[in-house]
């Protein structure tokens, strides 16, 4: 079995807890208006590996993980490909790594169950607050990503949840994205992420627009009176 893989991260230390192996797989189903990765929308520009080298890969940097560290497999969206999914974290947690998904819980409902059983750590992308500006701003689902949370507290997976603040866009989200994450007994934390448009040449390149290449970045002042209405347990 062979995975299509856009690239990887040796010491990663914002994906999850501890030093981090990022593996970013190829493919994404959404559209998000603020994404910054474009380049892993599409699954022509792919690189195929098996789950072993993948994980030979990680291995090299296990004497630094500790206690807390290990492997994160991000994208694009790691759900849409299920199934090599499911074999590499499998294998991972046989070399005794800790595992985590970063996901937008939008793909591979039929192997949720399976998924789950191999991930320590869900790291859950809750976009929006409504159905409808899901839809608007991404052509994503509110009620197929409830489900994804809902699987991850059925099965006792850690879950952190991460909203992108986006100025006149997403930052007046912040307490219903509260009131829909802390309905789910296994969160543990709510991790703000500012908006920034680093990406830019990534569009140009591709030939793509920037949907919010008009919009301000999100600024320290605005994050930080955003994290404060965060629940002290979830900070």
């Amino acid at each position: 079995m062979q995975g299509s893989v856009h690239s990887f991260e040796s010491m990663g230390c914002a994906d999850g807890p501890g030093v981090r192996f990022i593996a970013f797989l190829q493919g994404c189903p959404l559209r998000c208006a603020y994404c910054h990765n474009p380049d892993t929308w599409e699954r022509e520009s792919e690189t195929l590996y098996t789950p072993q080298e993948i994980l030979d890969k990680a291995l090299r940097y296990k004497p630094y993980f500790g206690n807390e560290g290990g492997i994160t497999v991000s994208g694009g969206e790691p759900l849409a490909q299920s199934k090599f999914l499911i074999e590499l974290l499998k294998l991972c947690k046989e070399h005794g790594l800790h595992t985590a998904i970063d996901t937008s819980c939008s793909a591979g409902e039929a192997d949720w169950q399976e998924v789950l059983k191999y991930t320590d750590l869900v790291l859950a992308d809750l976009k929006f607050a409504t159905e409808e500006a899901y839809q608007a701003h991404c052509g994503g689902d509110l009620q197929k990503v409830l489900r994804f949370l809902k699987a991850t507290e059925a099965a006792g997976v850690d879950l952190w949840v991460r909203h992108v603040v986006v100025p006149d866009l997403t930052d007046t989200d912040l307490p219903e994205i509260i009131k829909i994450a802390t309905q789910f007994q296994n969160l543990k934390r709510i991790e703000l992420l500012p908006f920034r448009k680093l990406c830019k040449s990534k569009y140009e390149n591709l030939g793509i627009p920037f949907p919010l290449i008009e919009t301000p970045e999100c600024d320290a002042a605005l994050l930080a009176k955003l994290k404060a209405q965060i629940p002290e347990q979830y900070r």
